[in-house]
């Protein structure tokens, strides 16, 4: 899920889709209307599923989209390929792919509580809660 956003509301540390991917905003410049064009924004966004460098020229006054973050938490079933959370609230379970940061995926185990994010229907892990 996503809504449009204006351009010029935008700034560093927010979030955008780029080519589909939900992505986090790095760096923004904005630039001074000229003689014959309107003024532009330039977007250097990190993915946040796939840590890819992107880049998107558009006018400041444009509509973009902007990811909507589910923030939930849950608590660890089993480890395998992929870890295996159920909510808290709904008690669904879900397929979340291990982390790639060591740090957080050395704290992952069966039973410790987790708080993950869902984001254009993909999920990824945040942070374990103590």
């Amino acid at each position: 899920m996503s809504k449009p956003t204006s351009v010029s509301s935008l700034k560093v540390g927010h979030n955008i889709i780029i080519d589909g991917e939900p992505c986090k905003i790095v760096e923004l410049e904005k630039s001074k209307p000229g003689k014959h064009g309107s003024a532009k924004a330039r977007i250097v966004a990190i993915g946040i599923f796939d840590n890819q460098k992107r880049t998107i020229i558009t006018p400041v006054d444009a509509k973009v989209d902007v990811p909507i973050i589910d923030k939930r938490s849950g608590q660890v079933i089993s480890i395998a390929e992929t870890v295996s959370i159920m909510d808290n609230e709904t008690l669904e379970v879900i397929e979340v792919p291990i982390p790639s940061d060591e740090t957080l995926k050395s704290k992952i185990e069966p039973g410790v509580n987790v708080e993950y994010w869902k984001i254009l229907n993909r999920y990824m892990i945040t942070q374990v809660k103590s």
